[in-house]
């Protein structure tokens, strides 16, 4: 089974201090199709800011997205993932927390942000490769030898 390892894209990983304007996060999220940015104290994951926080955090409350810190609305409490971790358990954590990106860390380290979508991709790759396995063993179709 794979692991989060396997799956995560290095460098895909967009981050703002958590310094930084509601507004600069949101330009980064629209430059780079994304609907997440991780939000840093120093190098220290501190929290998350997603284009769902943009809506019951920032305009449901009328706040100034150039005027509005990204601490001030982000996602504090995290719900992460280790990059050993397979990635049913953590579309499992996925689930239960009602998330569609998870933040995937080994020890204090952030490495890269996963989407429900990436691990999805991933379930089917292997149930198509279960199926197959399956229509071979049930109809004893020979294995493809190559000519």
């Amino acid at each position: 089974m794979k692991t989060l390892r396997q799956i995560m894209r290095h460098g895909f990983i967009f981050t703002h201090q958590r310094t930084a304007t509601v507004a600069d996060a949101c330009r980064t999220m629209t430059a780079h199709n994304v609907g997440i940015v991780a939000v840093v104290d120093g190098e220290r994951l501190c929290g998350v800011f997603s284009e769902r926080d943009v809506v019951r955090r920032v305009v449901d409350r009328r706040l100034e997205a150039a005027r509005t810190r990204l601490e001030d609305v982000m996602t504090s409490d995290l719900v992460v993932a280790d990059v050993d971790e397979d990635y049913q358990s953590a579309m499992s954590k996925m689930d239960q927390a009602n998330i569609r990106h998870l933040p995937v860390v080994s020890g204090d380290r952030f490495l890269s942000m996963l989407s429900i979508r990436d691990l999805m991709r991933v379930a089917i790759e292997d149930r198509g490769a279960e199926i197959e396995y399956l229509k071979e063993y049930l109809y004893q179709v020979p294995p493809r030898v190559a000519r």
